[in-house]
């Protein structure tokens, strides 16, 4: 049987039946039950009438059902579809319209959504409820637990390595686009994770156990703790890579994000590598730490060897402030939902760079609009492009599958739209998304680059940067921040930030103004949300 994601995670259930698979508190469940249940909703499916190249949405905050979920569609060759726990009905139905979705599996919180939105969507055929017993399920869904208990488990189907996943993406604008992940890129793109375990790529069932039997034996097992939402591609792509190691993953069952239960998981459940999004997730991070080992009381933090984060760039002070506390492996990922690998900086106490420079991954490269390579050094900004293992482009959308999957001197290339210049040593620094640049003046300037800057002072907690209109610059670069909350860092002036970012930053960059908010906004999965900063500095400014 060729090897998809399906048939590597059975072949885990066979190596490490009685391993732990899948955790969050109170309930963990070890690989055999994993393959079992996974295998019980393979078979609901089936009679429900939705099988090989279905789409299904995953409505659903963290837990384990996520994860059970996606094996089940797997399984049997439906494709999964991450939708954001945050959209409203509109939004919600728009989606799932987009993505010709058979069902929705939703948490009891956002059945009125789900309700809402069901009666235009011609081509759903079950919506699913996931949740506790003690949860009233509405007489139009069906219940998870139920079909799970209701159904024999599925025996395994042939598959396909072309099977896809599909990753829903917003980006910085527009609406969602779903990025199609065949099986064999997914896989193909760990290449990295098992290089360092020094084992080969798997490429069918039987290369998986060999595998999975070293991991063990060497007790390299991953646990990870996805602490951002699986809805999210940071925490999912890890994910998928943790269960074709035969590894756990550990999911929290708050709906929002704390940073002492995160601590508290750790310590119970022994995360090795936690997933994050950046400051939004790094900073309160360190601040639980602090106030932990105040009170005589630290966490015990001696599992955990790696913290990932991608999405967004993560600010060298918010590192420094979680290495104070133990010395491990902070991994700032370049990438995007159309292309992983792309590059990467590493920190620890023995090292790590204070500039938003990243090294550029094996199959990645910056081109320039003519698809020529950047020279190192010259300073020119360019696109970065990586090829290798990628999606074979956005559902249902050939326009923006050719604008952003791209044929560059006869290799093809996901090219999403980040920008960046080569510096000397072949080692880049990374601008920001070009669809967020900002024009002052005919400068291009890009909002990723000055927050790093202006984070980068002590008293700043976070910073999102937009551009508003101006007689005189055309567009005038301008910082909500949000101050941290001791009365020092309060009282410190606009000027004094501004002038530490001059210290990192060329002057037509720098702020013209900095605006204070109570807090600055971003997603669940701490992305930015430009749209919220834009109106709060022209609100502001015209006050």
């Amino acid at each position: 049987m060729p090897l998809n994601l399906a048939t590597a995670w059975e072949a885990a259930a066979e190596v490490v039946p009685d391993a732990d698979a899948v955790v969050c508190d109170p309930v963990t469940r070890t690989w055999g039950e994993f393959e079992d249940r996974a295998a019980r909703l393979a078979a609901a499916l089936g009679e429900l009438g939705i099988g090989a190249g279905d789409n299904v949405g995953l409505y659903l905050y963290n837990g384990n059902p996520y994860s059970e979920i996606t094996f089940g569609a797997f399984k049997s060759r439906v494709v999964p579809c991450n939708v954001n726990y945050r959209y409203l009905a509109g939004e919600l139905r728009h989606l799932l319209e987009d993505a010709d979705a058979k069902a929705v599996f939703f948490s009891p919180e956002l059945a009125d959504r789900v309700e809402e939105a069901r009666g235009d969507l011609p081509l759903l055929r079950a919506a699913i409820q996931v949740g506790e017993p003690s949860d009233p399920v509405p007489d139009w869904a069906l219940d998870y637990e139920q079909l799970i208990a209701d159904h024999y488990p599925a025996p395994p189907v042939d598959r396909s390595p072309d099977d896809l996943w599909i990753l829903y993406t917003g980006g910085t604008t527009g609406n969602p686009k779903g990025v199609m992940w065949p099986h064999s890129s997914v896989i193909g793109a760990m290449a990295p994770n098992f290089r360092a375990l020094r084992l080969p790529v798997p490429e069918n069932p039987e290369q998986v156990k060999p595998n999975i039997a070293a991991i063990y034996n060497s007790n390299r097992v991953t646990r990870q703790l996805a602490a951002s939402p699986l809805m999210h591609g940071t925490a999912s792509i890890v994910a998928l890579a943790t269960f074709t190691q035969g590894g756990a993953v550990i999911t929290m069952p708050e709906r929002s994000f704390d940073a002492d239960a995160l601590w508290r998981c750790v310590e119970r459940d022994r995360a090795t590598v936690l997933t994050i999004v950046g400051d939004a997730f790094g900073r309160p991070m360190a601040e639980a730490l602090d106030a932990a080992a105040a009170r005589g009381e630290p966490y015990d933090l001696s599992s955990v060897f790696m913290v990932m984060s991608s999405g967004v760039i993560w600010s060298q002070p918010a590192k420094e402030a979680l290495l104070v506390h133990k010395n491990m492996k902070l991994v700032d990922s370049l990438g995007s939902s159309e292309g992983t690998g792309t590059g990467m900086r590493i920190s620890d106490r023995e090292g790590g760079s204070a500039t938003a420079r990243f090294t550029l991954g094996e199959n990645a490269a910056v081109f320039d609009e003519n698809g020529q390579p950047v020279e190192p050094g010259s300073g020119q900004q360019g696109m970065v492009a990586v090829g290798g293992p990628i999606p074979i482009g956005y559902y249902k959308d050939p326009e923006k599958t050719a604008a952003t999957f791209r044929t560059i001197g006869g290799r093809r290339w996901s090219v999403p739209g980040d920008w960046a210049t080569v510096e000397a040593d072949g080692t880049i620094t990374l601008l920001g998304r070009g669809s967020a640049c900002i024009n002052s003046a005919g400068e291009k300037i890009y909002p990723e680059e000055v927050e790093e800057a202006v984070k980068a002072h002590p008293a700043v907690a976070d910073c999102l940067v937009v551009g508003v209109p101006d007689p005189k610059w055309g567009e005038a670069v301008t910082a909500v921040v949000q101050m941290a909350g001791d009365p020092a860092s309060q009282a410190v002036g606009d000027d004094e930030v501004i002038a530490d970012a001059r210290i990192r930053l060329a002057a037509y960059k720098l702020p013209k103004s900095l605006i204070r908010a109570d807090a600055v906004q971003r997603g669940a999965n701490g992305k930015p949300d430009y749209q919220w900063a834009k109106q709060f500095a022209l609100d502001s400014l015209s006050e």
